[in-house]
């Protein structure tokens, strides 16, 4: 997966260009979709930078073999990040978790 493909994933999804992020809460990851997008006027990061960031984050998921994982849940789910409540999706490692959590 690329950033580009990323991108496309959420607009097409809900029309926005969502901030993501991968969190490690205990002993898990998630990526989650934010509430703050690209074309509000308070976001914090430049188009650049957001596409950086989302090539970035594509680059870890691919590694961590969870981009089916993110694009079904995406695709299927009915939630919408709103303020305060991001969009979690849980990216299940299987065997490979050891090689990315260091507790």
């Amino acid at each position: 997966m690329t950033g580009e493909e990323l991108h496309r994933l959420l607009m097409d999804k809900w029309g926005r260009s969502f901030d993501v992020q991968l969190r490690k809460v205990q002993g898990k990851v998630f990526f989650q979709v934010m509430w703050k997008y690209l074309e509000q006027a308070s976001f914090p990061m430049s188009e650049a930078e957001y596409f950086a960031h989302l090539d970035q984050v594509a680059e870890y998921l691919t590694g961590f073999g969870g981009e089916a994982q993110v694009q079904q849940f995406i695709q299927q789910t009915s939630e919408k990040p709103r303020l305060g409540k991001a969009v979690s999706v849980p990216i299940d490692l299987g065997e490979r978790a050891s090689e990315w959590i260091l507790e």
